[in-house]
């Protein structure tokens, strides 16, 4: 590939600098090294790069030992969206279990130890939490990821999650600005369209931004999503009226624009990623994340090169690409002040978790609905399964059924998807006499789930039923047990509930 000018000149210095791509493998490859040296101060790191606490740390101080104030970010919500633990699930509920809970120390506690974990294994920003109101309860990517319904509890819950976050030396970056709640379109796959007035966006997207900013939210990610009443024409993320005159100018938000990921279908598939890359900084982001699923030197280069050319072009003015880049740069130093600053590890700590916060969390979340004898034998796990959408994945583990199995020996379980021939068939003949445990997500989102559900509880009135999503259904089983979410801890919990039989 030809370079457009030198790697020493100041602008592709500074296009390098606004860059947080991603990369495969679990050790630095020797591109992304040379390019940290070239200008590059930001990496992003996904479920691929990640083996152990003991691996991810040696990573990061491979990374630092070329540029020390390099900006290592990941994807850790915690619950159902975790990096951290992308092979065995995460040891602390995510956002929805902690809005049930409601209690704003508690979630601040969980986001401090989460942090914690995150800061000894070098990273210092976590593209979290979500702070879109989930107002429309069949949105299909943000779900349990958002802290609930409520707007005034997702704000003060979002607050608190930030000033833990970066209490523990790791900036947060409150996503997804100004907000993915009310959407019917995944924008991984397509470009969401919400079509609210102004009122409404004030009154319920925007109030837990506000409550971020005011927290000291070191970052903030915009949303690929269009809002005709704000921008008719471009989505949040390539929109001036949204990044530079409401975040910045009406909210007066001064920290880093970071965008969600660029090789997202709702802008790679409709402005491609270069083109995205270039509007987005001029409409005000300093930051390009890509690498999710583009995670190459390529796509490094082509990104440099397209920010340079549109300087040389004057489509993209060199002190609005400087500023983006100043503002990243910035960021690097707030990090490493507040890495001095946290707290050292406590000494009650394993691999940087308070051990029990997360369960303590998970445990207090359960809601059960009807009353049984705990479970004392052997089970039949029926785990009714959707379709994962992409900020989650497939490869992560959820359910009961572990847990169940490790405290019932001889406990048996499977996994049945849409399109099973007649999963209630199924899972009576599978289950024999054992008594039946129905594990769903998302319940109200699939008619198929509804009606397998409705066969079973029929059949064997005794069956229970484990909710990990949002309890929007009608409860129903003997008894009914809403997780709100399917974090690792929480099935934990439910196992517990399901059986009266709690660890130390």
């Amino acid at each position: 590939m030809t370079t457009l000018v030198s790697t020493t000149d100041t602008v592709t210095r500074d296009a390098l600098a606004v860059l947080q791509p991603g990369f495969t493998g679990t050790t630095a490859p020797d591109w992304l090294l040379r390019r940290l040296g070239e200008g590059l101060a930001s990496v992003g790191l996904f479920g691929r790069n990640i083996e152990s606490p003991a691996q991810l740390a040696a990573l990061t101080a491979q990374l630092r030992a070329v540029r020390d104030d390099v900006l290592v970010a990941i994807d850790e919500e915690g619950g159902d969206v975790t990096r951290l633990e992308v092979r065995h699930g995460s040891s602390f509920p995510g956002n929805f279990a902690l809005g049930s809970v409601d209690d704003v120390d508690l979630t601040r506690e969980v986001a401090r130890e989460l942090g914690r974990r995150l800061a000894e294994c070098g990273v210092n920003l976590n593209w979290a939490p979500s702070a879109d109101v989930n107002s429309n309860p069949g949105n299909p990517v943000i779900g349990v990821r958002s802290f609930g319904a409520d707007t005034a509890l997702v704000a003060r819950h979002t607050a608190a999650y930030v000033e833990g976050l970066q209490s523990a030396g790791v900036a947060a970056c409150t996503k997804h600005f100004p907000g993915h709640g009310d959407t019917e379109v995944d924008s991984h796959h397509a470009l969401p369209r919400i079509d609210v007035d102004l009122d409404t966006l004030h009154a319920r997207e925007l109030v837990p931004f506000r409550a971020a900013i005011a927290a000291g939210s070191q970052c903030v990610m915009s949303a690929h999503i269009l809002l005709p009443a704000l921008d008719p024409a471009r989505p949040a993320t390539l929109s001036p009226q949204i990044l530079t005159g409401l975040l910045r100018q009406e909210l007066g938000y001064e920290g880093l624009i970071v965008t969600d990921g660029m090789e997202m279908d709702a802008i790679a598939g409709t402005y491609g990623i270069e083109r995205g890359s270039v509007l987005a900084i001029a409409a005000g982001a300093d930051a390009i994340c890509v690498g999710g699923g583009l995670a190459d030197e390529d796509t490094v280069l082509r990104l440099r090169d397209a920010l340079v050319e549109a300087v040389r072009t004057g489509e993209l003015a060199e002190e609005r690409l400087a500023d983006a880049a100043a503002r990243v740069r910035a960021l690097a130093s707030w990090t490493q002040r507040a890495r001095g600053a946290a707290p050292a590890p406590g000494a009650d700590t394993q691999e940087g978790i308070a051990p029990g916060i997360g369960l303590v969390a998970a445990r207090r979340a359960v809601t059960v609905t009807g009353h049984a004898a705990p479970l004392g034998e052997p089970a039949y796990v029926a785990a009714f399964t959707p379709v994962a959408n992409i900020a989650v994945g497939d490869e992560t583990p959820w359910g009961v059924a572990a847990e169940l199995s490790r405290v019932l020996p001889g406990t048996g379980t499977d996994t049945y998807g849409n399109g099973s021939g007649d999963p209630a068939a199924e899972v009576l003949r599978a289950a024999g006499e054992r008594r039946i445990v129905a594990v769903v997500r998302d319940e109200h989102r699939h008619a198929w789930m509804s009606a397998a559900l409705d066969a079973l509880v029929a059949a064997r009135p005794d069956t229970i039923v484990v909710e990990m999503g949002l309890s929007e259904a009608p409860p129903r089983g003997a008894p009914h047990i809403a997780t709100h979410g399917a974090a690792r801890v929480c099935g934990v919990a439910a196992a517990e509930a399901i059986t009266g039989a709690r660890d130390a």
